[in-house]
C-alpha cells in the first residue's frame, strides 16, 4: 500500500495494526452512528417539522435523509483513512475532489429521489389536497435528466474539464441529427408540449374525436403515450400524433351526456308524436339519477316521408361509466312502455334508404 499511494501522498506514515484497528472501529462506529442514530435524529427533525404544520419541509428532510447519512458516513471513511495515514486526504487536489463529487452526487441524488415521491404522493407535500399537483411521468423524466446534466457539468468543473469542445460537438452533432430524425423530433417536441399543456395524465380516460383511439394513460414518456384499450390491449401512440388531434379527456368529466334517435312510423297523428314526447320528457325528470338543471330534450327534430325522428337528450352528473348505463337502460325502457301503451310503431330508417335504391324513380 505505501508504494501504490505514496504518489499521490509523500508524507504519509506507514500505518502499524494498532492503527488499522482504530481506523476499522472508527468506520465501524460511523457506519451505526448513520445507520441507526442519525437516521432516528433525522426521523425526529423531520416529525417536529411536520407538527408545525410545514410538510414540504418534513418530507424533503425525510427523503433526503439517505443522502444526508451517506455523506457524513463518506466523511467518516475520509477521516479514518487521514488516521491511518497520519496525513489528511484533503491535501491532496485529486482526492479533495473526489469527495466533493460524491456530494453533488448524493445531493443530485436526493433532489431526484425527492421528486420522484412527489410525482406519486402530491398530496403528502400539502395540507390542502385540493392544492396538490402532480408531476407527468414525461415532466418528471425531464427534470431528472436536466439535474444528471447539471451534476456532471458540476463535477466536470470540479475537475478542471473542458467542456467547450465537448459541448461544441454536441451542438454539430444535434444540427446532423436534427435532420435525420425530424419524426423523432416532432414527438418528441409533442411530450413536451402535453407536459406544459397538461391535457391529460397517468390514470385518465381519453378518446380521439374520431374515436379511432380510446383507453386509459398508462405511461408517457419522450416519444410515445402507452394506453389501454377496452380489449386489454395496449397501443404505443406517438406524441405527435396526439398532440395534432383533438382529445377528449373523458376522466376530467364531471357530467355524462346521453344522446339518443328513434325512429318512428308517420302514420302516427302529430297529437301522438307530442304526447309521447311530453310523456318521456316527464319520465326523464323523475328519475333520480338525471341532471335535473341541464337541459332536457325530447322533440321530434326530423321528419321523413316514412317516419319521424325523436330526439332524446339528458344529461346525468357523474363520470360513473357504469351509473352512465344503467341509467340509460331505464331510459330507454320507460320509452319502449310509453311507445306500447300508445301503440306507436318503431320502424327502421335504413330499409326505406334501401328500397329507395332498388327502386329509383324515373
Amino acid at each position: 500500500m505505501n508504494n501504490s499511494i505514496r504518489w499521490l501522498y509523500p508524507n504519509l506514515v506507514e500505518p502499524t495494526w494498532s492503527d488499522i484497528l482504530v481506523a476499522v472501529t472508527i468506520i465501524v462506529i460511523g457506519w451505526l452512528f448513520q445507520h441507526y442514530l442519525l437516521k432516528f435524529i433525522i426521523k425526529k427533525v423531520a416529525g417536529f417539522f411536520e407538527k408545525k404544520s410545514k410538510l414540504m419541509t418534513a418530507k424533503i428532510i425525510e427523503h433526503f435523509s439517505r443522502e444526508i447519512r451517506h455523506a457524513i458516513f463518506t466523511w467518516i471513511i475520509f477521516f479514518a483513512l487521514s488516521y491511518l495515514i497520519e496525513v489528511s486526504l484533503f491535501s491532496n487536489q485529486s482526492m479533495r475532489n473526489f469527495f466533493y463529487s460524491l456530494m453533488v452526487f448524493y445531493f443530485i441524488k436526493g433532489v431526484i429521489d425527492v421528486l420522484n415521491y412527489y410525482a406519486n404522493h402530491p398530496e403528502a407535500f400539502h395540507l390542502d389536497i385540493s392544492k396538490s399537483t402532480r408531476l407527468t411521468p414525461f415532466t418528471l423524466r425531464v427534470i431528472n435528466a436536466l439535474l444528471a446534466i447539471l451534476g456532471i457539468v458540476l463535477i466536470a468543473s470540479l475537475w478542471q474539464f473542458n467542456l467547450n469542445g465537448f459541448l461544441t460537438g454536441i451542438g454539430l452533432t444535434s444540427v446532423a441529427l436534427a435532420f435525420g430524425i425530424r419524426d423523432t423530433s416532432s414527438h418528441i417536441f409533442g411530450g413536451l408540449s402535453m407536459a406544459f399543456d397538461k391535457p391529460f395524465k397517468v390514470g385518465d380516460m381519453i378518446a380521439t374525436e374520431d374515436n379511432k383511439i380510446e383507453g386509459v394513460i398508462l405511461d408517457i414518456n419522450l416519444r410515445s403515450t402507452l394506453i389501454a384499450t377496452a380489449d386489454k390491449g395496449t397501443v404505443y401512440v406517438p406524441n405527435a400524433y396526439l398532440m395534432n388531434r383533438p382529445i377528449y379527456n373523458i376522466t376530467t368529466r364531471e357530467k355524462r351526456k346521453i344522446q339518443t334517435y328513434y325512429y318512428l312510423s308517420s302514420t302516427h297523428t302529430e297529437e301522438e308524436m307530442r304526447n309521447l314526447c311530453n310523456e318521456v320528457k316527464k319520465q326523464i325528470i323523475l328519475h333520480s339519477s338525471v341532471a335535473k338543471n341541464e337541459l332536457i330534450l325530447v322533440y321530434i327534430d326530423e321528419f321523413h316521408a316514412d317516419y319521424y325522428r325523436m330526439l332524446v337528450s339528458y344529461f346525468i352528473p357523474t363520470n360513473d361509466i357504469q351509473i352512465k348505463y344503467d341509467v340509460q337502460q331505464d331510459i330507454l325502457f320507460v320509452i319502449k312502455q310509453e311507445m306500447n301503451e300508445a301503440s306507436l310503431t318503431l320502424v327502421d330508417p335504413d330499409s326505406f334508404k334501401t328500397n329507395q335504391m332498388d327502386n329509383p324513380t324515373s
